[in-house]
């Protein structure tokens, strides 16, 4: 093997990806990165063995690798963990590219920590890092927070009890990472000087965490920058070249552009899935409709589950569905006319995806579908809007109008749906 990653399980790795698309930028030919699951008895044999150029590490042997090295440079010795090796000439040399990787997210959105109180959720291998980075940036106070308090770290009751007056956050814990994304490793409203939150998960694309802060009207930075700015570096070492570091935003840009999905929210009968079948062609992604996942869920069809289990067994569905549908990437996602009449619903569908609002005139909408018991009249059709439409416009992050030209509405959110993908980047 020339390159590669070696962790216990890496199923849902982004580093190939990375790692590839940085070499096709940079024109570096014959690039060959693999992914390599061990155990811990194939650890111990693969790092024997040597049978490689350059690698990567995750968890759990971050640790675990520095007796197997010949050399470490500055930054793995003070964190006392390497992430990444390089063979020369059968001695092996670590490095700790995490430190740089964090420390570009810092600077790249003017977080300053100088004379600042940190905490720090996690007490494992990026923890080390990140403290780094911290002591570097000159923080005034730095806590360390661990479900256990030990190695340096306090508990989550002496947290609230004590620190509650933290300038900063940041999370290293996977607390908040995919396939559990309904976490968040603390409640940020308890925190009264709270001007920054960075989370170093990157799956989903907002954790519990970031959106929270958000919301908050808290700046929050996403884990995916660190993930690809320590990418790069550790290219820089495998390869011995440089270069400049708008490569990070580029390749953040086109993994947001591949990842993110598009949530349409509307009235009955706004064109949601006939709006959602166009960008399935337009953006090759694929479309969903969520009404169509809670008939599958439920093997009955809507009308039959209002009679069976009224408004409140419909809605239960639809959240539970919702939740599924979060997790997924690179969507069109059609929601009922409802689903915002829940905020657990668009709070789910938000952590991966982008909510376009589809307006159209009343009078352009159906008042006779069957197959939609709560807009069976002309009368229901006008009271429903009048309470829905604030939520509309509440949970939009664009408002596409569809009165007219349907193409010229799919293109209008298209080119809505990259331009917030580039203030995005720029966040």
């Amino acid at each position: 093997m020339k390159y590669g990653l070696i962790g216990e399980h890496l199923g849902h790795s982004f580093s190939k990806q990375i790692q590839t698309r940085i070499a096709e930028i940079e024109n570096v030919k014959d690039y060959d990165y693999q992914l390599v699951e061990l155990n811990k008895e194939e650890f111990k044999e693969f790092m024997e063995k040597k049978d490689f150029k350059g690698i990567n590490v995750t968890i759990p042997y971050k640790k675990d690798v520095i007796p197997y090295l010949d050399e470490m440079d500055g930054s793995a010795k003070a964190i006392g963990a390497v992430n990444t090796i390089i063979n020369v000439d059968g001695k092996l040399k670590g490095f700790n590219t995490d430190f740089g990787g964090f420390l570009y997210m810092v600077k790249a959105h003017n977080v300053h920590m100088e004379g600042k109180k940190v905490l720090i959720i996690g007490n494992g291998g990026a923890c080390a890092a990140v403290k780094a980075v911290c002591e570097h940036e000159k923080a005034k106070d730095i806590v360390i927070v661990s479900r256990s308090a030990d190695r340096g770290a306090i508990g989550y009751d002496e947290m609230y009890t004590s620190h509650l007056d933290a300038d900063i956050v940041v999370n290293t814990s996977p607390v908040g990472m995919f396939p559990n994304i309904a976490n968040a490793p603390i409640d940020v409203s308890w925190f009264h000087k709270l001007e920054c939150v960075l989370d170093v998960v990157y799956n989903p694309i907002l954790t519990r965490l970031c959106f929270e802060a958000q919301e908050a009207d808290i700046k929050r930075v996403i884990g995916l920058e660190m993930l690809i700015a320590q990418a790069k570096y550790t290219f820089e070492i495998f390869e011995n070249m440089s270069f400049d570091d708008s490569i990070i935003d580029e390749i953040k840009k086109e993994m947001l552009k591949d990842r993110c999905n598009i949530v349409l929210i509307g009235m009955p009968s706004a064109g949601k899935t006939t709006i959602g079948k166009m960008l399935e062609e337009k953006l090759g992604k694929e479309f969903f409709d969520l009404d169509d996942m809670i008939i599958a869920k439920a093997g009955k069809s809507i009308p039959e589950i209002f009679q069976e289990s009224g408004e409140a067994g419909f809605r239960a569905i639809e959240t539970e569905v919702a939740i599924e549908a979060s997790k997924m990437n690179n969507k069109i996602i059609a929601t009922g006319g409802g689903a915002i009449k829940h905020k657990v619903n668009m709070d789910f569908l938000r952590l991966n995806g982008i909510t376009i609002f589809i307006d159209r005139d009343i009078d352009k909408l159906i008042s006779s579908d069957p197959n939609r018991p709560l807009s069976s009249s002309k009368q229901a059709l006008q009271q429903m809007h009048k309470e829905r439409y604030p939520l509309y416009q509440k949970y939009a992050a664009y408002v596409a109008v569809n009165n007219a030209n349907i193409e010229e509405t799919v293109d209008d959110i298209v080119n809505a749906y990259h331009s917030i993908l580039i203030d995005a980047v720029a966040d």
